[in-house]
């Protein structure tokens, strides 16, 4: 019997690729978080071993900063929809943080380190949801948890650099001081302005605005008119109309964030329990190297499970590293600590960026990105002055201490990881693309 000729070689589709708003997001970012991370990890150093101010006033300072930062979001998303272009408002976000950059190298009290660092959280404020809706906009459905991946994991390879340079300008000024020196910082800050403006200059000439629902490309929605719908009419921190599961996704991590006090306590405890300057930095050098290796893998984990299992299971690491902070007695506890607190921020910075993109409409995924943020940042001012407080044991009650701050937050991530995946639904709403 003759044999019928062979048909056509079947073969899987290859996955789309990247779109350029990626890599130049991520660009920006790397180079962002190479001058950011020459100072922030030093900045609670600098105010505490230089200008001794309080470890309540460092974590006002940090909190009103982030606040203010997670406040503007809910503006700067709405006006990316408004307006119909996600680029623009990053860029000039991106510009605002490397202008306030040189004025650390003049501070000389906590009130002037306090106002320079809220103008760089207004730039992050101004930039972060129209960027993060522009990745969500260039990215197919599918793949946007590998895209906040890669996004991130170019952030935290910055941070690396960043912490690197700090750790060479270190110890060629103090060697292997066990406090910071003003001398030092002032380096640092000139160390970090150059990839600073090199990183606005990477975004305003490496993205494009994309189309989505009639929306981007010049501003212009369906009808030739600025915005598109719901998102035209003025911000609000609302969360109904926003998709299902959007509000409850919120509320889980307003929980959550109330634990979750400013990183500048991490750095303090490493200090506190006999760590140097030099030391310290190493540490978070290697912290970064591994949210970087954890990023994209666990980016991509997130697009073949539901994004909450990957959400709950991060937050649930996170209350376990925050106890062991608290019982944490010697340097190693707190080394072998930070490592896997680098696997917390790898797992879960992918999966809820898109999770967000999933619970809500295309068309106001800015408005989203930016009320999900002003939400979380409500809570991150009391979350810090908290910690502070609790830190300092200006409570009556005893027991309180340094120690204090780290098991409120690791009992407010339980709570908050067992709620997500109660509340929230898995299943996306969002469009294709």
């Amino acid at each position: 019997m003759k044999s019928l000729p062979a048909g056509p070689k079947r073969t899987s589709p290859s996955p789309p690729k990247l779109h350029r708003n990626v890599w130049a997001t991520s660009g920006t970012s790397f180079l962002t978080d190479v001058s950011s991370e020459m100072l922030l990890n030093v900045l609670p150093l600098f105010l505490a071993n230089v200008l001794g101010v309080r470890i309540w006033a460092i974590g006002l300072v940090e909190g009103f900063a982030e606040a203010t930062s997670s406040i503007l979001k809910l503006y700067s998303g709405w006006l990316s929809d408004r307006l119909g272009t996600r680029k623009w408002p990053a860029v000039v976000g991106y510009g605002i943080s490397a202008v306030s950059k040189p004025f650390y190298y003049l501070a000389s009290s906590w009130g002037a380190v306090a106002a320079i660092r809220w103008g760089d959280r207004v730039g992050k404020g101004v930039r972060t949801a129209p960027r993060d809706a522009l990745l969500a906009d260039s990215t197919p459905a599918g793949r946007r948890g590998l895209a906040f991946g890669l996004h991130r994991a170019a952030d935290t390879a910055g941070a690396v650099i960043g912490i690197a340079v700090s750790i060479w300008v270190v110890q060629q000024v103090q060697g292997g001081g066990a406090l910071l020196e003003a001398e030092t910082f002032r380096k640092l800050v000139l160390w970090s302005l150059v990839p600073a403006f090199l990183g606005v200059a990477v975004l305003a000439a490496g993205a494009r605005d994309v189309r989505v629902n009639g929306r981007g490309n010049g501003g212009r929605g369906r009808h030739g008119s600025p915005g598109a719908g719901p998102a035209a009419s003025r911000p609000r921190l609302r969360l109904r109309g926003l998709g299902r599961g959007f509000g409850a996704f919120v509320a889980c991590s307003v929980i959550f964030e109330l634990g979750n006090s400013a990183d500048a306590f991490l750095v303090l405890r490493a200090q506190e329990r006999g760590l140097s300057v030099a030391g310290i930095l190493w540490l978070l050098l290697a912290f970064n190297v591994v949210y970087t290796l954890v990023s994209t893998p666990a980016g991509s984990l997130a697009d073949r499970i539901p994004r909450k299992r990957v959400v709950a299971a991060a937050w649930g690491l996170y209350a376990l590293v925050y106890l062991g902070f608290a019982l944490a007695d010697t340097a190693v506890h707190v080394t072998v600590l930070y490592l896997v607190y680098g696997c917390y921020h790898g797992l879960v910075a992918g999966a809820a960026k898109a999770m967000v993109a999933d619970l809500v409409p295309p068309e106001q995924r800015g408005t989203a990105y930016g009320g999900y943020a002003a939400a979380i940042g409500l809570a991150t001012l009391p979350a810090s002055l908290l910690a502070g407080v609790l830190w300092e044991g200006l409570f009556a009650w005893e027991g309180f201490g340094p120690a204090a701050p780290f098991v409120f937050g690791a009992a407010m991530a339980a709570v908050a990881a067992v709620l997500v995946l109660v509340v929230v639904p898995g299943e996306p709403v969002g469009d294709a693309g």
